[in-house]
């Protein structure tokens, strides 16, 4: 099986997102990871990938949907994947539709971890200060949520046009939120 799963910052997508690949005998796919290990192992798409964030700017969709691609087409995504927090664009959403059905996978779900904006900044400020940041503010998480919002309405919007999109609660513990996400495959 291959979930996608969306949330905002603080919503517990990563927790959940390796829970739930461990549960499924399947990997997680996370962007910002694939980004990290492809710049650190200096490949071709990693090697372009660093040169947009050495200038700060966003790597093009291009290079993000190629990472995804070989990822996708590794042995260990054959039992399933579960996709952290990406897609965050329509058009990436479409490409990972293409890539998957062109490798013949199916069975897709798409779920939206829900989460109250007080309680993701709670979150977050709890995160920001067990890892000693000081850069984390109630205003900058709040700017960050909004635009994170902003920039993934239209996705949620696009798997809710398809019949595809189950949202679930992240309140609650750990477990709680799994067994949400859980009935919400039905796995």
């Amino acid at each position: 099986m291959h979930v996608i799963l969306l949330g905002p910052p603080g919503s517990g997508k990563s927790t959940q997102a390796k829970l739930l690949a461990d549960r499924l005998g399947g990997c997680t796919i996370a962007t910002g990871d694939l980004l990290g290990d492809a710049v650190q192992r200096s490949t071709d798409l990693g090697r372009q990938a660093a040169q947009y964030m050495a200038q700060g700017s966003m790597v093009p969709d291009k290079i993000i949907l190629g990472l995804v691609g070989e990822r996708l087409a590794a042995p260990e995504v054959a039992e399933g994947v579960v996709l952290d927090g990406f897609p965050r664009t329509v058009r990436q959403a479409e490409n990972v539709n293409r890539m998957l059905a062109a490798r013949g996978k199916v069975g897709r779900s798409v779920v939206l971890i829900d989460v109250a904006e007080e309680e993701l900044v709670r979150r977050l400020l709890t995160k920001a200060a067990a890892e000693g940041r000081s850069d984390e503010d109630p205003e900058t998480i709040r700017q960050r949520l909004v635009a994170y919002r902003n920039s993934n309405a239209d996705v949620v919007g696009y798997y809710r046009e398809m019949g595809v999109l189950k949202i679930v609660s992240g309140k609650g513990t750990v477990d709680d939120v799994a067994e949400a996400i859980k009935q919400a495959i039905g796995r």
